[in-house]
């Protein structure tokens, strides 16, 4: 077992968010769902906690109700080799009212933030201060990423 396991909160909707997230990621499956008894707080046989591990992370998704819901100050990151990639998951993610917000994040139908991203994208910012500028430059213009956009800023063209 993963020694810290990141959990996200829903009112009711974790089973559900687990199994959309399952179906995107190729390397994912869910792992365990625990349900509600007698005791509640939720109704008897609904989901309390579903485990769920996405391309190796395990995460856990809590049904604890309406007192707190998810937030952009936390976010998962999706690293892509490709412009293919990003493509597949910017859709997938944001698919049945998702919100697409700026510079790469987007909110899916849950609430939860999500930034797809080139996997060389420290490479793109870091380093080379005026590079590194150039490219964020491009990414505050735009809502998914274009690497070849990103890619022709960091070398000036």
């Amino acid at each position: 077992m993963q020694r810290v396991m990141p959990c996200l909160w829903f009112d009711t909707q974790a089973e559900e968010a687990a199994n959309f997230y399952v179906s995107i990621f190729k390397n994912a499956k869910v792992t365990g769902v625990s349900r509600y008894g007698d005791a509640g707080p939720g109704p008897k046989g609904s989901a309390m906690t579903v485990t769920f591990e996405l391309d190796g992370q395990q995460y856990m998704g809590l049904n604890g109700g309406p007192h707190f819901t998810l937030t952009p100050a936390v976010s998962l990151v999706v690293n892509c080799e490709t412009q293919d990639e990003i493509d597949y998951y910017w859709d997938k993610l944001s698919a049945d009212g998702g919100k697409i917000v700026e510079c790469g994040w987007l909110t899916d139908k849950f609430g939860l933030s999500w930034q797809v991203v080139p996997s060389k994208m420290r490479t793109l910012v870091g380093g080379d201060p005026e590079r590194g500028n150039r490219v964020m430059r491009e990414v505050m213009k735009m809502k998914k990423l274009d690497i070849a956009t990103l890619e022709r800023a960091y070398e000036g063209k």
